[in-house]
């Protein structure tokens, strides 16, 4: 069995993170979304993947390649306008073929589990089957009205309540789903909507049913997001530190899993799950909490405090930082006494619409300064390539670019 996986959006809701790679290659324990997703199918005997690729494409095909490295076959096409998920399964059309019995469509910016797979591979009956989970809080999401199995209804983001069960937007389909495709019309959103086309399906009496999970499965829909995924995917990591280097008078407690050629000096304290990655420097006396995931070539210094956090490759974290709950991209740099606030149920601003954050530090794009003394209030952004001089209060996002002196 052959496996699709739409990987050719930016995912705007993450910014500033997906101004420098797409949302499928934002890290979780230090690992791309994308490959996670690829090794769940890895776990079901999937290993022939077809990756629909757009917006950064170059980022994703430079670290996949062939994919051998991952244990499977890639083949890449490009959906060269991101015009929707029907749209880009249909140009897989030519390397899946007329005679493939099913193929497995993947959206390649969730969190998925093996389990999810295995739960849409064996639940399989229809033309078409939907893989689907319960949720009581359905808000957001397009949900599925079914009787049995049977799929009665798709309906996307409702504004009342008319079912608890939510598409994840993993799908078991046979090739005859590329001439559905072509028979739909485009949505009143200028998109080719595959739930439109299934819905077609439906209308004409086509048997499209629906696989239940209770298996690992998240929507990062937003950048704050990254945090709980984070937090699920390392509750499966085991401690591993046979290759760091770690000095007398280091505590560690928990799961925890050092990278090679990583350095934890004397008095810091550990407190699993965490993972740290390659070549970083850290301590002495440094304190990192639960839920933390740090990148490779990081170095942080004494005194610093890191909680439920994310920070990715290339980062020099100073004396005396405190960072919680928060997202810090690649190549950012702080200096001492940098703090961010921690704050919970969140009202935020992306595109003139109000999100609500459950619990949020700040986001930081990649290729930042930001000098000593700075605060950051909670749920402030800070975007890629932007300079802040010391003593600072972020109170207000900082756009792309931004010179704050």
């Amino acid at each position: 069995m052959k496996a699709v996986i739409l990987a050719a959006g930016e995912g705007k809701r993450c910014r500033p993170l997906t101004l420098t790679r797409s949302k499928v290659m934002l890290p979780v324990a230090n690992k791309p979304i994308l490959e996670h997703i690829i090794n769940a199918l890895v776990k079901n005997d999937i290993k022939e993947i077809i990756l629909v690729v757009g917006y950064k494409k170059e980022r994703i095909m430079d670290y996949f390649e062939d994919g051998i490295d991952f244990g499977v076959k890639i083949e890449y096409v490009e959906q060269k306008a991101q015009i929707g998920t029907a749209h880009a399964i249909l140009q897989a059309r030519d390397l899946i073929g007329q005679d493939e019995e099913k193929f497995v469509v993947v959206n390649g910016d969730n969190i998925i589990g093996p389990d999810s797979i295995a739960d849409l591979i064996s639940g399989e009956e229809g033309d078409a089957t939907l893989l689907t989970c319960k949720k009581d809080n359905v808000s957001g999401y397009g949900v599925i009205v079914a009787k049995g199995k049977k799929v009665v209804e798709i309906i996307e983001k409702p504004k009342t309540l008319v079912s608890h069960l939510i598409n994840t937007g993993i799908y078991l389909f046979k090739s005859d789903i590329f001439n559905m495709i072509e028979m739909t019309a485009i949505s009143t959103t200028g998109e080719y909507a595959i739930t439109d086309t299934l819905q077609m399906m439906i209308n004409d009496g086509r048997p499209v049913t629906t696989a239940v999970t209770n298996a690992e499965w998240l929507d990062a829909a937003y950048s704050w997001n990254l945090l709980e995924a984070n937090t699920i995917v390392l509750g499966d990591f085991e401690t591993d530190i046979s290759k760091s280097r770690i000095e007398d008078g280091v505590s560690i407690k928990g799961d925890v899993s050092i990278g090679s050629n990583t350095t934890i000096r004397s008095g810091s304290y550990i407190v699993g799950p965490v993972i740290i990655g390659d070549n970083c420097d850290i301590g002495p006396n440094v304190v990192i909490l639960p839920s933390t995931s740090i990148g490779n070539n990081v170095s942080i210094a004494s005194f610093s405090y890191i909680k439920n956090s994310i920070l990715m490759n290339d980062i020099r974290i100073n004396t005396h930082n405190n960072i919680s709950s928060s997202v810090i991209g690649s190549n950012v740099s702080t200096g001492p006494n940098f703090i961010t606030e921690e704050g919970e149920e969140l009202h935020i601003i992306l595109e003139n619409e109000l999100h609500e954050a459950e619990k949020l530090g700040t986001v930081i794009g990649d290729d930042t300064d930001i000098g000593g003394n700075v605060l950051v209030h909670a749920g402030k952004m800070v975007s890629s390539n932007c300079r802040i001089s010391s003593g600072k209060t972020i109170s207000e996002d900082v756009p792309t670019n931004a010179l704050i002196k």
